[in-house]
């Protein structure tokens, strides 16, 4: 399909950090080509404000690929825009007609505080991880080969679709809560399904539920979005195998 060219009209929170008072500001963007990602605009537009001699707008962003989940914003109302299953990074501008008007506002959750404009601090995520993601290894010089451990090509498959997910928090800004239950869900999953991550089953839910309380994620009331929203598809299954975990962990 050959790239075309489109004028839109950008509205886009600016803020200038976490404590400051941000506000939605206009910009006109012209002749952009439907060819281009979503970031690839926000580059134009970041091109033309400095050669206006003024601040560019400050976004998250990586790899380019879907791969590292960095480039999380909310666009007309919805995780990542108007597409599914993409990631910011992924969405390019033919999805958007020529005279639209675009808002792009970031993370909307108190544990994602605002550091600039449209970026947030999204390290929560990573305390949880390190609250109970990881698995213990052998490493006295007998350690068995993970290849030679039979798994179950049902749990196999269950556990890698879990750790599909890039962390990047659209299921936290799609709930209506500011849940993070589907995160620690496939966390805890892609864990509880295999025999390595049983070793520390028990302590790994509880205290990765634990650090999810601790930072300020509400609670999950089975509305859906976060695995409507979630560029890699994770299901909602992974919540409740979460909530299964918990409860033997809580018995033991």
């Amino acid at each position: 399909m050959a790239s075309k060219y489109i004028n839109i009209t950008l509205k886009i929170w600016r803020q200038k950090d976490a404590k400051s008072k941000g506000q939605i500001e206009t910009y006109k963007l012209d002749n952009v080509s439907t060819s281009s990602s979503f970031l690839e605009m926000l580059d134009q537009l970041n091109e033309q404000l400095v050669g206006e001699r003024k601040e560019p707008v400050a976004f998250d962003h990586d790899c380019r690929e879907g791969i590292c989940g960095m480039c999380s914003l909310y666009i007309n109302g919805r995780a990542h825009g108007p597409d599914t299953k993409i990631t910011t990074c992924q969405l390019h501008m033919r999805s958007f007609k020529d005279g639209d008007t675009i808002y792009v506002e970031p993370w909307r959750s108190k544990a994602f505080p605002v550091i600039k404009d449209l970026i947030v601090d999204r390290t929560a995520f990573d305390r949880i991880q390190q609250a109970g993601g990881f698995v213990s290894v052998n490493t006295s010089g007998r350690t068995m080969d993970a290849n030679a451990i039979p798994v179950a090509k049902f749990d196999a498959d269950r556990s890698f679709e879990a750790a599909a997910c890039i962390g990047c928090g659209a299921c936290v800004a799609s709930c209506k809560n500011g849940s993070a239950m589907l995160f620690v869900g496939a966390k805890v999953s892609q864990y509880a399904l295999l025999p390595q991550g049983k070793v520390e089953a028990t302590q790994r839910v509880l205290n990765m539920v634990r650090q999810m309380d601790e930072e300020g994620f509400g609670n999950c009331t089975n509305t859906g979005a976060c695995e409507v929203e979630c560029p890699k598809g994770i299901s909602l299954e992974n919540i409740a195998r979460m909530n299964r975990e918990y409860l033997v962990a809580s018995i033991k």
